[in-house]
């Protein structure tokens, strides 16, 4: 290739978690090589930072950024996550856990969950969290690292994080800073295209220009450039979710410093409540056709179980996703690309996932249009994906005479999701394509936890001698039991973890990421 066909410069518009983590992350690449990296973000526009909690990929991306887990935690704040506690979404009074990590072990190649059905069928009543490590944790309020070697009771234990935006954005901005990347603070007003219809320059506030080979918009819901400049358009997917309004605040630390997040069931949509060390995220993501927004302020602050530490913010979306998320010479990454609730923490993994994607579709000048093509299908694949998976916590639900509740329960379903929920109301069984985020044991939980039972289980669980079965749960029980029993509590093992030369700090072990959601 010629080197006049490199990309040599690349401009990202917009700073927060999604810019700050595209620079580090192209800071990184291109470390030794001549390629400039320029930030361009205003002081004065502060971000959306909705996104506190993460999912376990989280840890690639920090060994793909080569940042030390433990200094990273230290420094946003982070306490640690094995699972969402879902409360009141069944019906008022009910709950369920999304754990990560495994549930039970692998029988004659057939997946456990397939056994705890026949089990419940023979009449059995074991709880979950009898056989998966994380549930078990969480409900103790408990926490630790698994072992180097692998080996743990009840499968893979998994983890993520919860951490606070804010100083996330902070922190990769000195990493970046560090690798080369250049911040310029100032606004960008618009932009200019050149005769291919790509982008050409940014005029900024201060009457400068700033030109680039690659654009990425990281710009938030506005869409500074691949909405305002290029008219890429939106895919409103209001009528599947209808929530559009969030409003958050932050509330004094209160202990025990859960590892898990909470999502509750409210009357026009769901509460958040995300512990980390120095204090508690709060937010209440809603349906502006079911509440206004001053009760909505009113809920949240009502049921905070510390004082606020600022006034509640409300935030204004459309739930979907721009038609193309990489136009011509710009790539759209984070609330730029589109916006799904973050009620199973994606915000910050779609844009993770964004950049890796745009790393194995990096372009030279030419931006040869099946690279962009290749690209945006993915993306839309991801997308539709995790609404799916969305909607899973809602239409099942019992909560009838609520107008909210009944409208989703009511709402048709997208064909995707119809398809797959009839196979797994027939004998449980989920189909997951490859690379999928959600896997087969993540739809089981949450398909479980709204009531949903299958008519039959799989018959190929018939085969093996199910006293034998019995006898495998029943190990796998007092195994995760006395793992649980033992384990130090969150708090105790996250101060041990971040206190600075503790000689009995924990060994940092980062999760298995094929145990999510497997």
């Amino acid at each position: 290739m010629s080197e006049a066909q490199h990309i040599r410069k690349i401009a990202i518009v917009g700073g927060g978690t999604a810019g700050w983590s595209a620079a580090c992350l192209l800071g990184r690449i291109f470390a030794r090589d001549n390629t400039e990296i320029t930030l361009i973000e205003s002081s004065a526009i502060p971000t959306v930072g909705v996104g506190e909690a993460t999912i376990p990929p989280i840890f690639e991306f920090l060994q793909l950024l080569e940042i030390d887990p433990v200094d990273f935690v230290r420094e946003t704040q982070s306490t640690f996550k094995l699972a969402i506690e879902f409360r009141d979404w069944l019906k008022v009074g009910h709950s369920y856990w999304h754990p990560f990590g495994n549930f039970g072990l692998t029988i004659d190649r057939r997946p456990f969950h397939h056994y705890w059905w026949k089990n419940q069928a023979e009449g059995h009543d074991e709880s979950v969290a009898d056989f998966c490590p994380s549930i078990a944790l969480a409900e103790k309020n408990k926490f630790l690292f698994p072992p180097a070697d692998g080996q743990f009771p009840g499968g893979a234990l998994s983890y993520a994080l919860h951490f606070d935006a804010g100083l996330v954005a902070k922190y990769l901005r000195q990493v970046s800073e560090g690798l080369g990347v250049t911040r310029l603070d100032r606004k960008v007003q618009s932009a200019t295209l050149n005769d291919r219809g790509h982008i050409g320059e940014l005029l900024c506030d201060d009457g400068s220009r700033v030109a680039a080979d690659l654009y990425i918009d990281c710009s938030g819901f506005r869409g500074l450039l691949i909405e305002q400049s290029l008219n890429a358009g939106y895919e409103d997917w209001t009528n599947w979710l209808p929530c559009d309004r969030a409003v958050a605040v932050q509330s004094e630390a209160v202990l025990p410093r859960t590892p898990y997040t909470i999502s509750t069931a409210r009357e026009a949509g769901w509460q958040w409540r995300i512990p980390l060390q120095n204090r508690v995220g709060n937010g209440y993501v809603y349906s502006s056709a079911f509440i206004s927004d001053a009760d909505a302020q009113d809920r949240l602050v009502g049921s905070l179980d510390g004082k606020p530490l600022a006034d509640p913010r409300v935030i204004g979306f459309t739930a979907g996703h721009r038609k193309k998320f990489w136009d011509g010479n710009c790539v759209s990454i984070g609330l730029s690309a589109g916006f799904l609730e973050p009620l199973e923490s994606t915000s910050i993994h779609l844009i993770v996932t964004g950049l890796n994607r745009l790393l194995d579709y990096f372009p030279d000048r030419n931006f040869d249009p099946s690279l962009q093509a290749a690209y945006n299908r993915e993306t839309l694949t991801e997308y539709e994906h995790i609404r799916d998976f969305l909607l899973l916590h809602y239409y099942p639900n019992q909560r009838v005479g609520e107008p909210f509740w009944d409208q989703v329960r009511h709402a048709p379903l997208p064909d995707s999701l119809a398809t797959k929920m009839e196979m797994f109301r027939k004998n449980g069984r989920i189909i997951s394509r490859r690379r999928e985020l959600f896997h087969d044991l993540s739809w089981f939980f949450v398909a479980r936890g709204m009531g949903i039972t299958p008519e039959s289980y799989d018959p190929l669980v018939d085969i093996p001698d199910f006293a034998d079965v019995r006898d495998v749960m029943g190990q796998v029980g007092d195994a995760v039991g006395r793992l649980a029993d033992a384990a130090p509590t969150h708090d105790q093992f996250l101060d041990a973890l971040i206190t600075p030369g503790n000689h009995r700090r924990p060994a940092f072990h980062a999760p298995s990421i094929s145990g999510f959601g497997r």
